[in-house]
């Protein structure tokens, strides 16, 4: 089999990518290890930045989102049990953010992709790429017993953390950075209706609250837990008791609680590979960076590279600008750092940190809540960063 751009990863980056590319005449395979009901049943973010919405509109793949996503222009932010309701739109110029899951941004491209006719390879097993350094790279992989090839342009490599891409670059190519945070997130999903119709965050000294939501009907919460705890400890009912404890009373009384759809925790961790390609294979998304959901920037920054790959590949195909190629890297991780600052920014002023804090730290962490929630300039910086920061011109 013969492609243009081969895309390794079946999630929302890998087929946002293919769905740009298709869409502007150039041919995709996407080539993916797991069942597509596999992907549709991982639960993830829910806040999409306007530069997200405004780059799934532009593929074609909005009109779901459009009607039923849920346009928020203001956050709420809960400090020393003081609520103080964050405009968006008012502070940024009349940026928002959607609510709209992971889950539906996803089963909306693989819609959108089935439609297209494009090929996807599902359940593919033991995926390698080849050649990265040389003028033709190609794919192998198994499928039903039978050895499969792809040859192509270049390779985009969509597929995660775990994933086979990043693992395909020698040993002393990539420069890691990372971060762990001394504590994880346990989330529950229910069918209830939000308790407020913006999002909270909230700090505490019982730890972090976020009231988050997936649309008027369903809710999604998240409350900071020591690493070793075990979802196997928290019933649905101590879940519920321990959000009203760190929730101020008149929130706590419109808490509507119901049943777990689902229940996790998540550890937090920030992590970045520099560079973001190699040869001919590009890192897109949870392949090169990770960030704490604090700044809700996961999804984000995974469009952020598929805008920057895009736009590129784009100039490549019709104007013959291979030159852009090694911009790529460059260009996507200026976003993904000021991303990773924001979700830390965030993570640090709203945590709980405890024994891992000493005095100074603690000092500091004060002194940031006392500036950016009280001076104009401080919740202009948090309000722009939530939205997300504009993308540069590829030229």
């Amino acid at each position: 089999m013969k492609t243009q751009v081969a895309i390794i990863g079946a999630g929302p980056s890998g087929l946002l990518l293919g769905q740009l590319l298709q869409q502007a005449g150039i041919e995709t395979v996407i080539v993916e290890r797991q069942a597509p009901d596999y992907i549709l049943g991982r639960i993830r973010a829910g806040v999409l930045e306007q530069g997200t919405v405004d780059l799934l509109r532009e593929a074609g793949v909005a009109a779901r989102m459009d009607a039923e996503g849920l346009v928020h222009e203001g956050v709420e932010l809960l400090v020393d049990g003081k609520r103080l309701r964050l405009d968006l739109k008012a502070l940024t110029g009349g940026k928002t953010v959607m609510v709209y899951g992971q889950t539906e941004v996803t089963r909306d491209l693989m819609q959108a992709r089935q439609a297209s006719g494009a090929p996807t390879i599902y359940c593919a097993k033991d995926v390698r790429p080849h050649d990265l350094q040389g003028e033709h790279p190609y794919l192998t992989y198994e499928k039903d017993g039978e050895q499969h090839r792809i040859d192509c342009d270049y390779i985009a490599g969509c597929d995660g953390f775990h994933g086979v891409s990043r693992q395909s670059i020698p040993a002393g190519v990539l420069r890691e950075y990372e971060r762990v945070y001394p504590f994880g997130w346990l989330g529950l999903l229910s069918d209830t209706s939000p308790v407020n119709h913006e999002l909270i965050y909230g700090q505490h000294s019982r730890g972090f609250v976020l009231c988050s939501q997936r649309s008027l009907t369903r809710s999604r919460y998240y409350l900071q837990v020591p690493l070793d705890d075990r979802v196997e400890a928290w019933s649905d009912q101590r879940f519920w008791d321990e959000l009203k404890a760190r929730l101020p009373a008149d929130i706590a009384a419109d808490l509507v609680t119901g049943p777990a759809l689902e229940k996790s925790i998540a550890p937090l961790r920030s992590h970045v590979v520099e560079p973001m390609q190699y040869g001919r294979l590009f890192l897109l998304g949870d392949a090169a960076h990770i960030v704490p959901p604090t700044g809700a920037k996961g999804l984000n920054l995974a469009a952020s590279d598929v805008n920057y790959l895009y736009r590129i590949l784009l100039k490549v195909y019709r104007e013959g600008r291979l030159d852009l190629l090694d911009q790529y890297s460059s260009l996507a991780l200026r976003r993904v750092w000021k991303g990773e600052r924001f979700s830390w920014f965030m993570t640090n002023l709203l945590h709980d940190f405890g024994e891992h804090k000493d005095a100074w730290d603690q000092k500091m962490q004060e002194a940031d809540r006392e500036y950016f929630l009280t001076s104009p300039a401080g919740l202009l910086n948090i309000a722009e960063n939530y939205v997300g920061l504009p993308f540069e011109a590829v030229e």
